[in-house]
């Protein structure tokens, strides 16, 4: 049996970004900086209002986990992810780019069904800012039987993506993936992914960190709604009670880390911000690598701001895979 140093579950999307304007933004009734659940219908309807900046879209293998699990081995680690796609042109896509990336699946990807891969429309205003429609298709289905028993058990971390909150069999795997990680002695992290799921879904999130998690991610926003509190200070005390350590990342002003018994405030490179897209999930899938590399805290924080820095400073979710053996020479 394969050891794997991560096996994460989250959703499979094919994204694709498209630069708009604010102006766009409002006449299309977009939130702006946050992910939005939509319909077929809603997500179609956005794609014929935008077919004139079509042009410009760039379409990637995505959603979070999966952008957190790609980087993690594209910078070394041995993975695995379990996700649910459709047997269909967008699926088979997503297929290959995980085996492109290195990442190992269940074999429940390759029986597909029928329905629709889901998708995920990211709108990019000037301000770097991401907006996401998300059409979860098939994805929305993703359950207890994509999981792989032998590949968690032979597993160092696992790793869950916030976003499986929004969907009641998604949810449900979530909470049996940790439960059978932390049976089988293996550590566990978890993100909360995006204000919107913090907002709506914090109940959920709770039931799928059950007693504590080892390794908790959010950024400034979802700490503060998480733990209904007015402060970092504050947010960071209260975050302790559901892990034994965390990441909460700043933007520019780069992460602030506690390993469960000190804290420590990591500065990012000063870098001109394009495509926020994906920058959490770098963060963690660098911070992850770190870690599982017996990395320290400030070490590890040292390498996912630089990542994530590098990730906001050109267009799309990813880095290509020659950078991350950059980003590792200039910290190690």
């Amino acid at each position: 049996m394969q050891q794997y140093d991560l096996y994460g579950i989250g959703a499979a999307l094919l994204d694709t970004e498209i630069e708009v304007s604010d102006k766009d933004l409002k006449a299309l009734g977009v939130e702006k900086g946050i992910m939005t659940l939509v319909d077929d219908a809603r997500q179609k309807q956005l794609v014929d209002d935008l077919r004139d900046h079509m042009v410009t879209a760039k379409r990637a293998c995505g959603g979070s986990g999966a952008n957190t699990v790609i980087a993690a081995s594209y910078f070394g680690l041995r993975t695995f992810y379990s996700c649910k796609v459709a047997a269909d042109d967008n699926g088979d896509f997503y297929r290959n780019n995980l085996s492109a990336a290195g990442v190992d699946y269940p074999t429940t990807l390759q029986q597909a069904d029928g329905g629709t891969t889901g998708k995920c429309l990211v709108l990019i205003t000037p301000d770097a800012e991401r907006s996401m429609n998300t059409y979860l298709g098939i994805s929305e289905q993703l359950s207890v039987a994509e999981l792989d028993d032998e590949a968690l058990k032979s597993s160092q971390w696992a790793y869950i993506e916030g976003y499986l909150v929004s969907s009641e069999t998604g949810r449900r795997a979530a909470i049996a993936l940790r439960e059978q990680a932390q049976q089988a002695g293996v550590k566990t992290a978890l993100s909360l992914s995006d204000p919107a799921m913090v907002q709506f879904f914090g109940e959920g999130l709770r039931e799928m960190i059950g007693g504590g998690v080892d390794m908790l991610f959010c950024n400034r926003d979802e700490a503060l709604g998480f733990t209904g509190t007015d402060s970092l200070d504050a947010a960071a005390e209260a975050l302790s009670d559901y892990c034994r350590s965390f990441a909460i990342t700043l933007g520019a002003d780069g992460a602030l880390l506690w390993d469960g018994a000190k804290q420590y405030k990591v500065a990012s490179p000063e870098v001109r911000a394009i495509d926020t897209n994906g920058a959490g999930d770098m963060f963690a899938g660098a911070f992850l690598y770190a870690i599982n590399r017996e990395m320290g805290f400030v070490e590890a924080g040292e390498l996912a701001c630089r990542a994530a820095a590098q990730v906001v400073s050109q267009y799309g979710p990813r880095l290509q895979a020659e950078q991350h053996s950059e980003l590792l020479a200039a910290v190690i």
